[in-house]
């Protein structure tokens, strides 16, 4: 299909110039003789390549037309050359301004005409196709990159016999509480991710330690304690999300100052691991352990109300007692 210009001028004589030499460079061409003409029909249909806008027109002139485009564009910001016999240099600093591309001067050279507004289109068309495939390649990176953090967090878990699918949930888990919270699109994927890699840092932990059956000593206690630690350390070398470290370092932090590893106190601690510290615990009390079996979901409501204020923030706590509520069949647990 032809690449499509529409002229603005109240004159017909240069809407018939215009149109006969844009038509000869095989574009499509569709006349118009007022800014007002041009804002109703851009509202109302689809957007042309271009737009030649006369600026001395009756009613809305044409900086005035400009500055009304751009606030009905939708989505597509339209290039637009202005068409002027004025010369003086305030009416081209103004025009371009406004965001107008370039000035075409009246009367009309055909050369001229055909050639620079063929250019504009031809750039307006390189520039998004360059867009597009930025678009395009972000979201291949983006995607690659959360295949990597999803191996991971199942490398993760595969250390720890009892903990089958744990980040997944965890990260589940985060993710529902924040869009319950208000969070939307980027930070509602950030937090998916914080959730998956909240414990990288057990990767540093002997798997003796993390899978003994029996009780712990203080030393191998420490070293568990430690993971948050050597999470935040690894997670950090992630210079383009430097939150993605938030979860590993503060999800066993407590709301009451009392956790670990930096003792924080309430609002002091990250939102996103505040988030994330209920839904781990959430998800430890609703799996199989060593010495236990999932909780029934009546004790896991229990002391979920029970840590509201000291061991959690009362208003994520809040809202996992809603998805509890809601959750009839205790379909939110390990299977």
């Amino acid at each position: 299909m032809a690449d499509w210009v529409i002229v603005v001028d109240d004159d017909v004589q240069n809407l018939k110039i215009a149109g006969r030499i844009l038509s000869r460079a095989h574009l499509r061409v569709t006349a118009m003789r007022s800014g007002e003409a041009l804002i109703d029909y851009i509202r109302e249909n689809e957007v042309p390549d271009l737009i030649l806008l006369d600026i001395k027109m009756p009613g809305m002139d044409g900086f005035e037309t400009l500055t009304e485009l751009r606030k009905s564009e939708k989505g597509k910001t339209i290039p637009v050359i202005f068409l002027t016999a004025d010369e003086k240099e305030e009416t081209e600093v103004r025009g371009l301004t406004l965001g107008a591309m370039d000035f075409i001067k009246k009367p009309f050279v055909p050369e001229v005409l055909t050639v620079r507004v063929r250019h504009m289109i031809d750039l307006d068309h390189l520039q998004r196709n360059l867009e597009d495939e930025v678009e395009k390649k972000t979201k291949e990176n983006e995607r690659l990159f959360m295949h990597v953090v999803s191996s991971l967090a199942s490398a993760i878990d595969a250390k720890d016999t009892y903990t089958n699918g744990h980040s997944s949930r965890v990260a589940e888990y985060s993710k529902e509480i924040a869009k319950r919270a208000g969070y939307r699109g980027k930070r509602l994927e950030e937090i998916y991710m914080m959730g998956l890699l909240h414990d990288v840092g057990k990767i540093g932990i002997p798997d003796a330690v993390i899978n003994k059956p029996a009780r712990l000593t203080d030393e191998e206690y420490d070293m568990i304690k430690n993971h948050p630690v050597l999470g935040a350390r690894i997670l950090g070398n992630i210079k383009e999300m430097p939150k993605l470290a938030y979860g590993a370092r503060w999800h066993h932090e407590r709301y009451d100052g009392k956790g670990y590893p930096d003792g924080l106190f309430g609002e002091d601690i990250p939102e996103e691991a505040r988030i994330i510290a209920v839904a781990d615990s959430y998800d430890a009390m609703t799996s199989h352990r060593s010495y236990r079996k999932p909780l029934s979901q009546e004790s896991v409501r229990e002391e979920i109300e029970k840590g509201k204020g000291t061991q959690f923030d009362p208003r994520f706590a809040s809202i996992m007692l809603e998805m509890i509520e809601e959750d009839v069949e205790y379909e939110m647990c390990e299977k």
